[in-house]
Parts: C-alpha cells; structure tokens; sequence
C-alpha cells in the first residue's frame, strides 16, 4: 500500500518544525531534533555527487559522496517548498498612496534593488490574495527607499510609519488581534530599519524583512526577522560556472576603508602577491570589459569583510562563481537556516584577518572543487526575476516568511 506524502517522514518533520527552533543536535550522521513532546529521527543517506559538465570527469573523482547545499535533506526542502507554493496566501493592504511611498518600487536598479523587486514580485505571484480571511501573513507596502529618495529624514520615516500602522489598526482588525505578529515590513535601505522604531510591537513582533542583518543592529531578531539578500542590478556579465583553471588569484577585495576591519585587511595585504587588495571605489556596474568584473572571474576567493553600511559583494562574488569569504560577527546570512553556508563558501572570525593568507592556502583542491560547484548550484536563490520565477530569490524569501508564518508574540 502506497505511503502518502501527508503520512511520510518528511510531513512529520515539516509539522515538527516550528517545534524544534534550536534545539537540534548532531551525531556525525544522524540528527535529533527535540523540541516539546516531539523527537524526530533522520538518517541522512549517501548521494552520488550532482552531474558536473563533460569536461570535468577528474573533478568528479574528487568530489565528496554528498555536496548537498541544504541543512536539511533535499527531498524535505522539496516538499515542504511544494506545499508553500500550494497554500500560502499574502494580503497586501491597499492603502496608501502609490505616488508617494507605497506599493511600488522606487526602481530595479541599483544597490537598492532587492527591495524594489519585492514589491513588484509580491504582486505578480501566486501568493498575492486580496482576500485578507485566507492570508497566512499581511504586507505593510511602505517603502524606505522611496521615503528616502525624496529626502525624509530619519525622524520624518519613523513618524511615516508610525502613522501607517496607526491607520491600520483603526481601519482593520487584524493588526490589533495579534499585536502585528502576522505582519511583515520589508527594506533594504541602510537607514530603513531604523524606520519601525516608532512602534515597538513592530520591532518585537513583526518580521523585518531587512538587508542589514547584525544580531547588534537595531534590535535584529534571527529567529523572528529575515535577512533580505542585498543584490547590486543589473549584472552586465553572464554567471561564473566552473571554470577553474581560469582562477589563478588565490583572493580578491576592492572597496574603501570604511571600518577597523577594511583598515586591518588593506594594512596587512596590500602588498601580497596572492591576494589582491584593490583599495579604492570601482566602477562596479559599467559596460565593456571592467577591470572588478575580470577580477571577481580570476579569483578562487572574494573576500567579503563587513563594514558600517550594506553591501551586495557576497552576491557579486556568488554570481561570479568566486568563492566568498564571509568575515563578519554576529550577522546573519540570507536564508541561512535553510542553505548551509559552510557547503559553498568560508566564514571566518573578523580576527582571522591576520591569518588570512594562510587560511585560504590550506583549504584543499578537493575542498575548494566542492566549493565552486555547489555556488554555481545555488546562483539561481540569490538571482531577482520579474515575473519572479520558482526557487529564485523572491521566492526564498517567501519560504522564509513561509516557515515564520506560526505567530509569536512577546
């Protein structure tokens, strides 16, 4: 007698989820996961390794049994992924004036871009409902980007969106029954977060769908609030694949020292032959052959040292299949308890800076193969489509609003 998905160890798992928050040890193969009255059991079995293209049948040899890019296993992903797409319902509210700072992007383009996709995604996707009885989540549409792209100051923001909220608690009743636990806000600005200050129960129970992502920043919640991956538009390039032999710098960094690390990293590198330090702005985005573009092709790491301010180099170095170095504390990556960061790039301490060079020298051909591989494989959840297309980035935020979408409230 078949065994069907609902009656599966995968939909068990998927109902103890919201169970099991952090509680999760693991025994070299085996997970426990215990949370309440529920223990689940998973035995992760061996996978042949993904096809590679034609020409690297000697890579292939060298590839680990399991290069898999998920915490979870795939076919668990998959599903509860199906099940997202079958059920979940936003309601956006339709209130506010689409001229001023509602509803529609501000633009595509730009270091900005992320949250204007959002916002014209959310509408051309299947999850959009304007029937709030079958929403699972509420959208508030009020964007930073465009309060700041007409030159609100911090405090005119905070008031914008202390109105909004008070509005929509006097004219809805859903605000009020859950004290906003229901409710997503999204920005990518670097000052937008800084903008739900004026309501406290959005800082404690709502989710921030936000760039700026530092466990210090601004009251950042990981279990609560998603971090919104920051994507630099448009990419004038075609993705890196790969291309290994063609990597023949060991590590990259071009930028401005904006922060005690930047000023660490320019101090002791600058002058290596193996790691090129470029200590200066580039012109990121222009056409033609570009000297950061070529540079970000040749380099088996880019180095992604964490400032005052956001910034799209991890997704630059993803898109161009250069392996990212993540040197940051206390900061959360995008769709980081559903990717495992360990499987497609190196996160290291900001004191790590000093050992660097030899960091990077002692990670494996092996090792760095697997790398290279898996962020060719995962390019697709950090890329923006309009219409948005399935497992792109869009669609990862919504399977993180998806997993968030039991309330809590403080």
């Amino acid at each position: 007698m078949p065994v069907s998905r609902e009656n599966s160890i995968w939909a068990v798992r998927n109902r103890a989820r919201s169970s099991c928050g952090h509680a999760i040890a693991v025994f070299s193969d085996t997970r426990v996961c215990i949370g309440g009255y529920v223990l689940v059991l998973f035995i992760f079995y061996t996978q042949q390794p993904p096809d590679l293209p034609s020409d690297s049948d000697a890579l292939r040899r060298t590839l680990p049994f399991s290069s898999g890019v998920f915490h979870s296993p795939e076919e668990a992903f998959r599903l509860d992924y199906q099940k997202m797409e079958e059920e979940f319902k936003v309601f956006v509210y339709p209130d506010g004036d689409p001229e001023t700072y509602f509803h529609t992007p501000r633009k595509l383009t730009g270091k900005y871009a992320s949250e204007g996709y959002f916002f014209k995604n959310i509408r051309e996707s299947r999850f959009f409902t304007d029937d709030p009885r079958r929403a699972h989540l509420f959208f508030l549409p009020i964007s930073c980007h465009k309060m700041r792209g007409r030159g609100l100051t911090n405090e005119r923001m905070i008031d914008e969106v202390e109105k909004y909220v008070e509005h929509l608690k006097f004219e809805y009743p859903y605000w009020n029954r859950t004290l906003g636990a229901d409710h997503f806000f999204v920005t990518c600005h670097d000052i937008g977060v800084k903008a739900t200050k004026g309501v406290p129960h959005m800082m404690k129970n709502s989710i921030r769908v936000i760039c700026s992502s530092r466990y210090d920043d601004d009251g950042y919640i990981p279990h609560k609030d998603v971090t919104l991956p920051q994507v630099q538009l448009p990419f004038f390039h075609p993705p890196g694949g790969n291309d290994i032999k063609n990597r023949n710098t060991l590590a990259f960094w071009a930028g401005r020292s904006d922060s005690r690390l930047k000023e660490d990293l320019i101090a002791i590198w600058d002058n290596d032959t193996e790691i090129d330090i470029q200590n200066s702005r580039v012109d990121l985005r222009a056409t033609g052959p570009v000297v950061y573009m070529e540079k970000l092709y040749k380099s088996k790491f880019c180095l992604c040292p964490h400032g005052p301010i956001g910034s799209s180099r991890i997704a630059d170095s993803i898109h161009f299949g250069c392996v990212p170095v993540i040197m940051s504390k206390y900061y959360d990556l995008p769709f980081n308890d559903i990717l495992d960061w360990t499987q497609f790039s190196i996160v290291l301490k900001e004191t790590d800076v000093y050992q660097l060079k030899y960091t990077l020298r002692s990670i494996s051909e092996k090792h760095f193969i697997t790398l290279n591989h898996n962020i060719v494989k995962i390019q697709k959840h950090f890329k923006w489509n309009t219409p948005p297309v399935r497992q792109d980035a869009f669609h990862m935020v919504m399977y993180e609003l998806w997993r968030r979408r039991h309330l809590i409230r403080y």
